[in-house]
């Protein structure tokens, strides 16, 4: 093990991808803003659905948020070039981290991967060459790296990857029906609109999307495929960008590859000037065991994240507890129509609430299907009531659709779920059964 993580191979791979990942994180930050994605999400809701137990961690006032995207889009040029990189790569890590916590009406599998390789780049010495800091200062200046940099990743990747597919393995997915309500969306894009409405495409979306995400790790370790995993990668990432419009996440996916490649492939097309460093062993260091101890915890969290639903009642699918930060990318289709009464707790007063005077439209979607949304929902408009001197009870009757399944009650309506406390944990029984 010792020999294994700790030998130095050649850093070309790590070097070129802290290039790439810087640019994809300044084009991330500052596309945020230009598509309008900062004022819609962080600007113009009155408040955001921050992760529980993080609803301290709100948006800056007025239009500060667009600085703090645009500060973050330099430090990831900072990133790419290499300047104080730790320092640049820590500050990333902190203020993207932040704006992942403060909102999860648009939450996305691609913001949590870009949270996870954040921290991991700040210990990885990525800019030991082709930087400014090598540049300033030549005594850190290297051409390889410990083993143990490059298979951090390679690890990551095979859990997400084998998550995703193993997520996939239901009906609803194996019959295609998932795939067809989400290419119903697409039927107005050019040239490729019809064509995505077929059903022979939506067998090859599904099935193919099985056999990517189970094999495209072990085909790209193993020499013989790799060159065919690789344009297998190319086209099924790129049909997700152009199909889903997923931001960076496509573009990120396929600068992994960096890492399955040797590094006389990566310096002739990225480093011409760099020598190849010959794969040599060098003394285990001090702190070896420590490092190896900390990856395995590291490792252990990530591969027991994705199964804790299972310890929950009811299907994940339905009461979404457990679906974050466990891979399970683009697996249903959900709708729903909510309604709330908060009654007050001493004249029984009723006030019926229009989810359009606190909510934007997509917050209003998280609160018609999301239990977690629509409890902390409750909450707020408790704290509303009570700002203006007034102990109420809050009720919530939502119904909603998963895939092509009827329309079924999914929140006990006889709830006061102003009264009921979140566990992480724990089912929640206001949670209707969805048999």
């Amino acid at each position: 093990m010792n020999k294994f993580l700790f030998k130095h191979i050649d850093n070309s791979g790590l070097v070129v991808f802290r290039i790439v990942f810087g640019l994809l994180c300044f084009l991330e930050s500052v596309g945020a803003v230009f598509t309008g994605w900062v004022k819609r999400t962080l600007i113009e809701p009155d408040f955001t659905f921050s992760f529980i137990g993080f609803e301290w961690l709100q948006p800056l006032p007025g239009n500060w948020m667009y600085a703090y995207y645009i500060i973050m889009g330099l430090f990831g040029l900072l990133i790419m070039v290499g300047y104080k990189y730790r320092f640049s790569m820590l500050m990333f890590a902190i203020m993207w981290t932040a704006t992942y916590l403060m909102q999860k009406s648009a939450y996305n599998n691609h913001y949590y991967l870009l949270f996870i390789l954040s921290f991991l780049m700040v210990f990885l010495p990525a800019h030991r060459y082709a930087s400014i800091d090598a540049k300033l200062k030549p005594s850190i200046k290297q051409i390889s790296m410990p083993s143990w940099c490059k298979w951090v990743f390679v690890i990551q990747l095979f859990i997400l990857y084998t998550y995703a597919s193993i997520a996939k393995l239901y009906p609803d997915w194996l019959d295609t029906s998932v795939i067809e309500l989400l290419m119903r969306g697409k039927a107005n894009y050019p040239v490729i609109g019809v064509l995505l409405q077929q059903k022979p495409i939506h067998y090859f979306i599904a099935y193919g999307g099985i056999l990517f995400d189970g094999l495209i790790i072990p085909l790209l370790l193993f020499k013989p495929t790799r060159r065919i995993a690789f344009f297998a990668s190319i086209f099924f990432h790129l049909f997700n960008s152009i199909v889903f419009q997923i931001g960076i996440f496509p573009y990120l996916s396929l600068a992994f590859s960096l890492f399955f490649f040797s590094p006389e492939t990566i310096r002739a097309l990225f480093l011409k000037k760099k020598p190849l460093y010959i794969e040599n062993e060098v003394p285990v260091p001090k702190y070896g065991k420590a490092i190896i101890s900390v990856f395995i915890i590291y490792f252990l969290i990530h591969l027991a994240l994705p199964l804790r639903h299972h310890f929950f009642q009811d299907d994940v699918l339905w009461t979404e507890e457990g679906h974050r930060l466990s891979w399970r990318m683009m697996l249903r289709a959900k709708s729903g129509k909510a309604s709330y009464k908060v009654i007050d707790s001493e004249t029984k007063e009723i006030w019926p609430i229009k989810l359009e005077d606190y909510l934007t439209k997509k917050q209003m979607n998280g609160a018609s299907t999301k239990p977690d949304i629509i409890w902390q929902f409750a909450q707020i408009l408790k704290e509303d009531f009570a700002k203006k001197g007034k102990t109420v009870e809050v009720y919530a009757r939502t119904y909603i659709r998963v895939n092509n399944q009827p329309s079924k009650l999914l929140i006990d309506p006889n709830i006061d779920l102003a009264k009921e406390q979140w566990y992480h944990f724990k089912h929640h029984d206001w949670i209707m059964p969805s048999k």
